[in-house]
């Protein structure tokens, strides 16, 4: 059978900026415009020129890639013609082939918010499609507010996309702008605008997911019909987002029936850099990626439970809908005091550690993690800190360094501006290589401030670890997490840290104290020891 070709659109850079606190750079734009054309979707909207500095920017600054480039903006004003409106010409001086604009479907919003008649909004729509056509562009008019308009005057609605195609239009975009259309309506909507006589292969669907729908209601769309789905990397946009590409791309390429009905251009060995891509964009936005996010989530795989973990032995699918690494992911078995001896095992291997089935130290292990958390460890997310543990038990932990004692100072003063400023500044002092070393550092960074005690304790004790210090230069912290465990006056502070290095890898540590710093700096020796016995010589 042959499958029919499906176009993916993608809309991070203009959408998905409109997400509450996102900002991108030009060179960000750069960046993640070329990750998007690796990956292999069909069309990458740019941005709006002539809307804002960077925007405009981007399109001077645009990679050369196979994805169709995409200038937005919106159709020509009232009372002026298309080849006069100042707005429509900047969409167009940015030179991109194809363009796509925006325009009122919705009676309600062309009366309220414009100002004109139904008859005036249509002309608009069709001489603006009609003046992009004529310069030789690849013409997409996203229907705003689509779905509620058809609900409220479907004549309308439909009078005002017929103008869009009828004027030339490649494509022809539904828009849930709102973001409450259920799937099964839009499913529905869809076919009727195609038995209305606007052919699917010229329909697409732009969802955004207010109820947690949008990519359930694009799904709807290809089901009735339409063939080009657009949306954001990691479900970026305004208020709750626009459909995720990272969910909607694997579900495609990777779940029936669409794997055998449709064809969408990304191949497989690209899909094996999904996560990746989504993890930079999120280390681009200075994010923690969200552990739970499907197929990319780095829970998205985590096996918890002992029964689960026991099944996974036998075989992944038992428990595993894919296979990880078709999305770039991996398995991971985590370590609680729901863990048993398969989950252990398992645990155990993936960190390189063998031991045989009914080795007495795997009870010792199961009792110790049991133990810790009792304590207000938690090693369900700091792989990196359980599997420490399990070397300590199996007697596999090697010698790198001892801390002999630290300590920590912060001082509040005034500066020379006659400001108050703080200054935290540590002292650590290690053995190593035979040794004792002692090292001191501030925490300021290169702007002049204070970057806080864990901080001045992190660069103290990397500063001079002899033979291991260089094997942390590209180590950095990446996210700080604390959480009580006890409330009143006996209160058990658990730090979580999440840490990086330039080979792109990222594991988490744990470390537990009444003292907050104490506990910062349990997680970081367990960070910097992990590093080491993953990089170091023999």
């Amino acid at each position: 059978m042959t499958r029919e070709r499906l176009y993916l659109y993608d809309t991070t850079l203009r959408d998905g900026q409109q997400t509450q606190g996102v900002q991108f750079s030009t060179a960000e734009k750069v960046t993640i415009a070329t990750a998007l054309d690796t990956l292999g979707v069909d069309y990458i909207e740019g941005g709006w020129p002539g809307a804002n500095p960077t925007d405009s920017a981007f399109f001077d600054a645009a990679p050369t890639t196979r994805a169709k480039m995409t200038a937005f903006g919106m159709t020509k004003r009232n009372g002026m013609s298309a080849q006069n409106d100042d707005v429509l010409a900047a969409v167009m001086n940015a030179g991109t082939d194809t363009v796509c604009l925006v325009g009122k479907t919705h009676d309600f919003h062309v009366s309220a918010a414009l100002g004109i008649t139904l008859e005036e909004n249509t002309d608009n729509i069709a001489k603006s499609i009609a003046h992009l056509v004529a310069q030789g562009r690849e013409a997409l008019f996203d229907a705003e507010h689509f779905f509620d308009g058809y609900r409220a005057n479907p004549d309308y609605a439909l009078t005002a996309i017929k103008a869009a195609y009828d004027a030339g239009a490649r494509w022809i975009v539904l828009c849930d702008t709102n973001g409450g259309t259920m799937p099964a309506e839009v499913g529905r909507i869809t076919g009727e605008v195609i038995a209305a006589g606007i052919p699917g292969d010229r329909l697409g669907i732009h969802t955004h997911n207010d109820t947690e729908n949008a990519v359930a209601c694009s799904l709807a769309a290809i089901d009735a019909g339409a063939r080009q789905i657009q949306g954001t990397l990691n479900g970026l946009g305004e208020r709750c987002g626009n459909a995720n590409l990272t969910t909607l791309i694997p579900i495609l390429l990777l779940k029936e029936p669409y794997i055998s009905r449709f064809d969408t251009g990304i191949p497989l060995d690209s899909l094996a850099n999904l996560t990746q891509i989504s993890r930079a964009l999120d280390e681009i936005l200075n994010r923690v990626p969200t552990k739970q996010a499907a197929f990319v989530g780095s829970s998205a795989f985590a096996h918890k439970a002992g029964l689960h973990a026991s099944a996974i032995l036998k075989d992944p699918s038992t428990y595993e809908h894919i296979d990880p690494a078709l999305v770039g992911n991996t398995r991971i078995i985590p370590m609680s005091n729901q863990a048993g001896q398969s989950n252990l095992r398992r645990r155990l291997e993936s960190a390189g550690l063998t031991i045989a089935k009914g080795d007495p130290a795997l009870g010792q292990i199961l009792d110790e993690v049991k133990a810790r958390e009792a304590e207000g460890y938690s090693y369900d997310t700091a792989q990196a800190s359980f599997e420490l543990l399990a070397r300590k038990a199996l007697g596999q932990m090697p010698d790198l360094f001892e801390v002999k004692r630290y300590r920590v100072t912060v001082e509040r003063r005034k500066n020379k501006y006659d400001q108050m400023v703080s200054l935290s500044e540590a002292v650590v002092v290690v053995k190593v290589d035979g040794e004792k070393r002692l090292s001191v550092s501030e925490s300021m960074d290169t702007e002049g401030c204070d970057r806080g005690p864990v901080n001045a304790l992190s660069k103290a004790l990397v500063k001079d670890l002899g033979q291991y210090s260089a094997l942390l230069e590209d180590m950095h912290l990446v996210d700080f997490k604390v959480r009580i465990t006890q409330g009143g006056t006996e209160a058990v502070t658990r730090v979580i840290i999440d840490s990086e290095d330039g080979q792109g890898r990222r594991w988490s540590t744990v470390g537990v104290s009444a003292n907050i710093v104490d506990a910062s700096f349990e997680a970081l020796l367990d960070a910097i020891r992990w590093k080491l016995i993953r990089d170091r010589k023999g």
